[in-house]
């Protein structure tokens, strides 16, 4: 009886896992809806603005949360290590600073909600008026 109340446990949490939806949001000032092309271009430093003009700030969370992982996974296509790799070589040669990190998807949204031109990943469920939606992968 045990083992179904733990096994029926387990599975009710990683279906609720596997239905958070991931968007990348940003600050309401200086929203623009972007392609995954453009959203993609900003996540590897190649665009330095939005659309609108704004320059970017680029946020990410802590590697090795789920949020990141996924996100990255359906927009940059890069792994934790590939990221690591990539933006040390980004900062290295003077081409970019590297992202600020935050430890958790609250302290990301306050960043990108204070911050114009700020950009984010989060859980969609987690998304209010503090920020905008700018694309949905």
């Amino acid at each position: 009886m045990l083992k179904r109340t733990l096994l029926a446990i387990s599975l009710a949490s990683f279906t609720q896992v596997s239905l958070a939806a991931v968007v990348m949001i940003g600050n309401p000032a200086t929203a623009d809806q972007l392609t995954k092309k453009q959203a993609q271009s900003i996540y590897l430093a190649k665009s330095k603005k939005l659309p609108s003009g704004a320059s970017v700030v680029i946020n990410e969370l802590s590697p090795g949360d789920p949020i990141r992982s996924e996100f990255h996974e359906k927009v940059t296509g890069k792994s934790d290590a590939q990221l690591k790799s990539y933006w040390s070589r980004l900062v290295f040669t003077g081409k970019a600073a590297a992202p600020a990190e935050h430890g958790s998807a609250t302290a990301l949204k306050a960043a990108v909600a204070s911050t114009p031109g700020a950009v984010g990943y989060i859980d969609e469920a987690d998304v209010d008026g503090s920020v905008a939606v700018l694309f949905k992968p």
